[in-house]
């Protein structure tokens, strides 16, 4: 698994939105269960009020280090 998407999942999990911001691009597309969200405030918003784990990415995308899209 790449660092970035390790990172991305341990932020997640430790709720540390600071450190997500800085992996995550701002023009984010985030399918998990079927829905996309876009743009990195309305994932985190998503993400911040989802209980379970967050599942690792199936695919994804990444643009200057940043995770531009994320698949689940």
């Amino acid at each position: 698994m790449d660092p970035t998407v390790s990172a991305v999942l341990s932020a997640v999990a430790s709720d540390d939105w600071t450190a997500f911001a800085k992996l995550v691009h701002p023009y984010v597309h985030w399918t998990a269960d079927g829905i996309t969200t876009r743009g990195r405030t309305r994932v985190m918003a998503r993400l911040a009020g989802h209980d379970a784990e967050l599942e690792p990415a199936s695919a994804y995308e990444l643009r200057d280090g940043q995770v531009y899209r994320w698949n689940s």
